[in-house]
């Protein structure tokens, strides 16, 4: 029987959110009473909480929007690249010679432990001519555990711009502590939500 891996962050009123960015809350707008049947909330939030997937107006202004974006990179195989030991700053080609010769989507963990409790400013970030290499070996999805493929005090976002180019797709936030390296089948699709420039998404991974 295959293993559901889940590999998402729970979002909740304490979740750490890129500085400056809005933080989440949830509140009860309506309760089950005699005038009610029914609990209702509202939620406000960042399209950038938690675990997510950026489209490409994120980035750029005339970029797709997540309810026009492209399903079919976020349902698939996907392999698990763990550089949690061997990456400080940034991942560069030389870090990717254990992918197989082509590969469809590649997640890479970078945190040997997820930061559910904080912000990490330094995380590590993925260099342009790796998204490089992956577009080389045919992938179509890049996903990581850290918040960015770009470091956070980058303004060109060179990694998102090379994602752009080789129109791959992108995931952040992921958590993969528990996830051992290999292939999978990754599921994580974005909300269809018009004029937005991310989603959450509640990511898994099952075993093949």
């Amino acid at each position: 029987m295959s293993r559901i891996y889940d590999i998402s962050q729970r979002i909740r009123s304490d979740i750490p959110v890129w500085p400056g960015d809005r933080e989440f809350s949830l509140t009860r707008t309506w309760n089950i009473d005699s005038e009610s049947p029914v609990n209702v909330s509202e939620i406000t939030l960042s399209t950038h909480t938690g675990t997510h997937a950026d489209a490409r107006l994120h980035f750029d202004d005339n970029g797709t929007d997540c309810a026009d974006t492209n399903l079919a990179p976020y349902i698939g195989p996907a392999y698990v690249l763990d550089l949690s030991d061997k990456i400080n700053s940034l991942v560069e080609p030389e870090h990717l010679q254990a992918l197989p010769k082509t590969v469809d989507r590649v997640l890479v963990k970078l945190f040997k432990e997820f930061p559910h409790d904080g912000w990490k400013p330094d995380f590590p970030a993925i260099s342009p001519d790796a998204i490089a290499l992956l577009a080389e070996k045919g992938c179509q999805l890049i996903g990581t555990d850290v918040p960015s493929l770009d470091p956070q005090e980058s303004k060109t976002l060179d990694a998102h711009f090379a994602v752009d180019k080789a129109s791959m797709a992108i995931l952040e936030g992921l958590v993969l502590d528990d996830v051992p390296e290999g292939l999978y089948e990754l599921i994580a699709l974005p909300l269809k939500i018009e004029g937005a420039d991310g989603s959450p998404v509640r990511a898994i991974l099952r075993t093949l």
